[in-house]
Formats: structure tokens, sequence, C-alpha cells
């Protein structure tokens, strides 16, 4: 068996199967349907309760403005989202989420992917290597983001340098610990998927020839494509929900220069009306994003019974 004789063309002699005809749709009577709705009811009853309901006060939210402080609301309807979705600081948070994302999603999906092709061995003691680069999950956010503070604090830190007062540096700085998180995620995930790779088709590759790269190029990295896009959307979307990395090492600073959408958001403790309308636009770009990434990356993914 081979990789090339496995995608081989059919012969000509080979019988023609004609493709079945396209099923009727079902029509399900009313005992299926209320059956169907039953099943969905708590589903729906949890949405309702902890997403869709509160999602609706925080759009009613966003059309009051705060007046004096907070000591009062007007209600100022749509306006408020023109004014502060179209504003300056909207766009300055978003870069900024932007950057944290650009900084730790490719560095933290291509290192744990490549420690976890070079931990997918059957060598003795494997697991212990296995077990130190997953390791990076048991610690919390907060607690990889104290520990990155004191390593890198320009008074008492082991490296002793200013990242974090330097506006060209500190969002480096606020995102080496969620690279770090990132990095034991993919690795346990894509070591997942890498386990499920059938070991015949990575020995008919090495038959027809393939070196280490070419197979994980041309046969590993296509079969576990479904993995790599779904990490991918998650480490997005956590990229962009960050926060105790910017506060715990940052606050924000300096001059503003690491403060992402969410800190901006956090900062509104006087103005609900301006900081629903800022989690509103979060949310928008968040989901915006996501749909772009299935539209276009589920071009390239390669799924099994295909």
């Amino acid at each position: 068996m081979s990789v090339s004789n496995a995608m081989a063309a059919p012969s000509d002699d080979a019988p023609v199967v004609e493709a079945p005809k396209k099923a009727r749709r079902r029509r399900y009577d009313a005992k299926e349907v209320g059956l169907a709705v039953l099943f969905l009811l708590p589903s729906l009853a949890v949405f309702s309760i902890f997403f869709y309901l509160p999602f609706a006060r925080l759009l009613s939210w966003g059309t009051y403005e705060s007046v004096r402080g907070g000591s009062s609301y007007n209600q100022v309807g749509i306006d408020q989202y023109q004014e502060v979705l179209g504003g300056g600081e909207f766009r300055a948070g978003l870069w900024h989420s932007l950057q944290f994302v650009i900084y730790t999603v490719p560095a933290g999906l291509i290192l744990g992917t490549l420690l976890a092709v070079a931990a997918h061995r059957r060598l003795k003691g494997i697991k212990v290597f296995q077990a130190i680069f997953s390791s990076t999950l048991a610690s919390s956010v907060a607690v990889s983001s104290v520990i990155f503070f004191f390593l890198f604090n320009p008074a008492v830190g082991f490296f002793e340098v200013s990242w974090q007062s330097d506006p060209s540096w500190a969002m480096f700085a606020a995102a080496l610990p969620a690279i770090w998180q990132n990095l034991g995620l993919a690795f346990v995930i894509v070591l997942a998927g890498l386990q499920a790779v059938p070991d015949e088709v990575m020995e008919a590759a090495r038959l027809d020839g393939y070196g280490p790269l070419r197979r994980l190029t041309r046969i590993t990295l296509p079969l576990i494509s479904p993995v790599l896009m779904f990490l991918l959307v998650i480490l997005v979307i956590y990229g962009f929900q960050a926060f105790a990395q910017i506060d715990i090492i940052t606050k924000g600073g300096p001059g503003g220069a690491t403060e992402t959408l969410v800190f901006k958001i956090f900062k509104q403790t006087q103005d609900y009306g301006k900081g629903a309308v800022l989690s509103v636009g979060l949310f928008c770009v968040t989901l915006v994003v996501t749909f772009f990434q299935f539209a276009i990356l589920d071009r390239r993914v390669h799924y099994g019974d295909e």
C-alpha cells in the first residue's frame, strides 16, 4: 500500500456507479416535531436565561448616556452606538486587541504544533516530556501573568528589562504569558489529533520515500487540519477576550498603548452605557472574525469522508 496507489485514478474497465438521486425532503409529523422541541427546551431555557436575555439588556443599556458621572442616565437611542463605535477610542482598542492576537495566536499555534509533532513518538519516557509540555495549562492566567511580571521586572526581575514602560514593547510583554499558555493548549489539542492519524498512512508515506518534513507538510498537517482550524478559532477568541495579562503586567499603559477593548470596557465603571456599546462592538468583531475564519479556512480543511 502507498500514498500514490491510494490516490490513483480508476481504470476504464471499472464499473460506472450512478450517482444516487437527490432524496426528497422528509416531512415530519407533529409528534416528531413536538418531541424535538421537548428535547430542545432545556438548552433553549439555559441560553435564554444566561445569554439571550442578558444580551438584550446589554443592547438596551447601550442606548443610555451617563449624566454627572453615572448619577443618572438619559436615553439617547442609537446615537450613542454611532458615536462610540465610530470614535477613535473604539478603533484604538480594536487595534490593540488585534495586536495582542497577532502576538499570541501564531506563536502559540506554531510552537505547540511543533512540540506535539516532536512528542508524538513511541519512545521510553516520552510521557514525561508530554506532561512537561502540557504543564502550562496547570496555572491560571493570573498566576502566569504574575510570574512573567516578576521575570521581566526592571527592578527585581531575573532579566531586568523595562518592557512594561516601553510603548513599543509593552504589548509584547503582556502577550508573553498568553503565548506560554497557548503553547500548552495547542500541544494538548494537536497531540490528540496526531494520535487519531492511522499508522498505516504514515508507514505508506515512508515506503514512498517521504522524508520527515514532507510527511509533516503533505500528510500530517492536512489530516489534522480540522483540529488546527478549531484551535485557531479558539485562540483568536481567547486573544480578543484577554484581560488579566494587560491588567497585571501593564495596567493598560504606558500612555494607553496596551488598552485593549476588554480593558476599555473594564474602565467604564461610571458609564455603563458606553461600556455596553463597547461590549456589543467587541461581540460583533469576534463574531465577524470567527465567521470569516470558518468561511475561508473550511475550504482548506481535509475531512476523512471526502
